[in-house]
């Protein structure tokens, strides 16, 4: 079979002026292509690398690929930015991996995505989101709980999440609310934090998915509470360990997989995607947000970390993938 593979490369993505650091934070690097492309053409397949953005439009335009392995994140500050390869490869008749452009570009919103989980009985910690400077100031915090988290809403990969992102009071809000307003040029959520474990999870596979890890990631320094930031995951090797399966009580992973999949197929994910939860001090797993897209970088991506730690092969993971993707479709 002939597959493309649709990516985004850090190199080729277009920067605008002013851009905040960690703006290429989630594009993809030609180490996670070439251990993809490689991982494809084992299974007897050849590859036809497609890029992203205007390249990933020529050539699939002008190659006569069977399917598509989307990695592609898509570009510009959209909040459906993650749907535009989906988008176009269903306009052409061209099957592919992954969730489609509607799961996409929910799960990137990250206030709908907690909306549609409580809805659903999901437990996550309580948020409030804030559009611009007029709102912050209108908003009266008594109730809500502190300390507070904020992030940027439409984003992913640890983008705008910094060891400072925590506020113990809302008198802190304004400052730290107003930067992330103007560098990011999206709302911003203020959520509840939550004192406990970060534990992220793994799915592959569809109807029901597999589920990988659990994964706690355990912080080496024992400061007074933990974030998983950005600065973190950048050193991650001197930074945290990982302990896969986590060593949980068996009703706290039983219920923790068990949201995993509920919220999965509630947010109509395929194939696999990854999901963040804090348990708190009573053993209650909350739910962060779900990346239908996670990374797949061999040594890096939190999914092939765990895939490697529950026993697989980044080869097994791979083919897993391809392999339910492929199956949804005659």
């Amino acid at each position: 079979m002939k597959i493309g593979l649709s990516y985004d490369l850090k190199e080729t993505v277009p920067l605008a002026q002013a851009c905040p650091e960690d703006a290429l934070e989630e594009y993809d690097s030609l180490e996670t292509v070439g251990a993809i492309g490689a991982a494809i053409e084992t299974e007897g397949h050849s590859v036809i690398r497609l890029g992203g953005s205007m390249e990933f439009l020529n050539k699939i335009l002008r190659e006569k690929v069977d399917f598509v392995f989307n990695i592609a994140e898509g570009v510009g500050n959209y909040i459906s930015r993650e749907a535009q390869v989906p988008s176009v490869l269903e306009m052409l008749g061209i099957p592919y991996s992954g969730s489609d452009p509607q799961c996409l570009a929910i799960c990137l919103d990250k206030p709908l995505t907690k909306m549609v989980a409580a809805a659903s009985g999901i437990p996550t910690p309580k948020w409030q989101v804030i559009t611009d400077t007029k709102k912050l100031s209108e908003i009266s915090w008594n109730g809500f709980p502190f300390p507070a988290f904020i992030k940027p809403a439409h984003e992913g990969s640890s983008k705008g999440i910094r060891l400072n992102s925590r506020v113990e009071i809302p008198g802190q809000l304004v400052e730290s609310v107003e930067v992330l307003l103007e560098r990011y040029g999206q709302p911003v959520m203020v959520e509840e934090y939550i004192e406990g474990d970060e534990v992220t999870v793994g799915l592959v596979g569809n109807s029901p998915p597999v589920v990988l890890g659990p994964m706690r990631i355990l912080p080496r320094s024992k400061e007074a509470y933990f974030v998983y930031s950005l600065e973190v995951k950048r050193d991650w090797e001197n930074l945290v360990d990982y302990e896969c399966p986590a060593q949980l009580k068996a009703r706290v992973l039983r219920r923790i997989a068990e949201l995993s999949i509920r919220i999965f197929e509630v947010l109509g994910c395929r194939d696999f995607a990854r999901l963040d939860f804090r348990v708190s001090s009573k053993g209650i797993p909350y739910f962060l947000e779900i990346n239908p897209l996670p990374g797949l970088n061999p040594k890096s991506g939190d999914l092939p970390i765990m895939a490697s730690k529950m026993g697989w092969t980044y080869q097994t993971l791979i083919s897993a993938i391809l392999g339910n993707a492929l199956n949804r479709y005659p």
